[in-house]
């Protein structure tokens, strides 16, 4: 029976929504410019382009039986502000962004990026997942494997 001090903790997840604008170039320094054209198309601009990504960050825990809560969406909003907003909001990936230094900035790496960043500073075994809305027709789903 559900509330029983014998039965076990129900389980709940939590999914913050934030959007973010940025802009990047999709282009690998391991490929021919001509080959960077045939793979990423006009993504390839020199010139690069923007997007208004919408970002799902969602955690997963024990719903404490004191709070009611997986986690107090205070701090879960503060996290994405400093993982998210902070370092990615209205920035230039590719050169804003030190990672994508080396890294091609397509939104599966912009996902394992935030991923990376997210599980440091949220408590451990608690992000679940990160989904990031490109277009309304292109979303990546990112659960850190």
């Amino acid at each position: 029976m559900s509330g029983s001090s014998g039965a076990a903790e129900p389980v709940g997840y939590i999914t913050r929504v934030q959007s973010f604008s940025a802009c990047h170039r999709l282009h690998s320094p391991h490929l021919s410019d001509e080959d960077n054209r045939a793979v990423y198309g006009k993504c390839n601009n020199p010139n690069g382009h923007g997007h208004n990504y919408k970002v799902e960050v969602t955690v997963r825990g024990k719903i404490d039986r004191l709070t009611g809560m997986v986690m107090n969406l205070t701090d879960l909003k503060r996290c994405i502000e400093d993982v998210i907003m902070t370092p990615l909001d209205h920035k230039n990936l590719d050169r804003d962004v030190p990672y994508f230094s080396s890294v091609v900035s397509t939104t599966e790496n912009v996902a394992v990026h935030i991923w990376d960043q997210m599980v440091k500073v949220l408590p451990p075994n608690l992000l679940h997942e990160i989904k990031i809305h490109e277009t309304d027709k292109n979303i990546v789903v990112y659960r850190g494997e």
